[in-house]
């Protein structure tokens, strides 16, 4: 039996935390950001040269989020329009 760690939305595309697992994954990719833009954004002199890295690795970091929600979904990513799911 797959434990899973989102639950699909009822409306759209996504998920959302439904274990501590993806509340864990969730809070520590936002803090993660949220670090990195105050250690790119702790020199203003600077900050023009840091915005490419920064968007660089926050993309990295977003796509293997997503990518680990997406694993971890229970039923699956596609568009749902609040109905029962008929998959």
């Amino acid at each position: 039996m797959q434990h899973y760690w989102f639950k699909p939305k009822r409306y759209g595309l996504g998920a959302y935390p439904a274990s501590w697992q993806g509340w864990a994954l969730t809070a520590a990719y936002l803090v993660f950001v949220v670090s990195l833009s105050a250690w790119f954004g702790e020199d203003n002199s600077l900050i023009e040269h840091r915005v490419t890295p920064f968007l660089v690795i926050t993309a990295a970091a977003t796509i293997i989020y997503v990518g680990i929600a997406w694993r971890t979904t229970e039923g699956g990513w596609h568009w749902r329009w609040g109905g029962k799911d008929r998959s």
